[in-house]
């Protein structure tokens, strides 16, 4: 999408992916740790320089797992496009959808993961939705998302297939 599109497209759905909150909880304990240890018997500096430095490397590797965004924009056009960071995928080329839930993500990541998949997943996050492609241009099956609430997505994504991708998760 252009910029100019991009700015007269309308947000249809968005989220973020932020780390859970127990892991800003285990770095503030690593962090104090790693304090102690290299301040212990030492002058003061040997306590706040490494409680500067590992709190701002801390910050940073928490940040830099939650920078996943998902959104979903309606040109004016209409045509829908997902997007997280550089990659987007227009509803145009969406064949079928589905509802991963938690008890089917395992498999889904599993052995049935199809190499050429893309994926969008965190470990942290338990749902997922399943954009299967009908593009002959584009050799990636499908677009497997991690999203906290993957009926939202889909709805806005692709409404017309909301129903059936919530059917055939209710099944499995």
């Amino acid at each position: 999408m252009s910029s100019k599109q991009q700015s007269s497209a309308s947000v249809l759905y968005e989220e973020r992916h932020w780390v859970p909150w127990y892991w800003w909880l285990v770095a503030a304990g690593v962090v104090a740790l790693m304090t102690r240890m290299l301040a212990m018997n030492r002058s003061a500096i040997w306590l706040y320089a490494p409680a500067v430095l590992l709190s701002a490397l801390a910050l940073w590797i928490l940040l830099s797992f939650s920078s996943t965004r998902l959104r979903v924009e309606q040109d004016p056009d209409g045509t829908r496009w997902l997007t997280s960071g550089e990659v987007n995928l227009p509803h145009t080329v969406v064949s079928k959808s589905l509802v991963v839930p938690e008890s089917a993500k395992r498999n889904a990541m599993g052995r049935q993961l199809d190499p050429a998949a893309f994926l969008i997943s965190h470990d942290w996050v338990k749902e997922m939705a399943m954009f299967v492609l009908d593009d002959p241009e584009d050799p990636t099956p499908y677009w497997l998302v991690s999203s906290k609430n993957p009926a939202a997505l889909v709805q806005a994504f692709v409404p017309d297939q909301a129903e059936a991708a919530l059917q055939a998760s209710k099944r499995s």
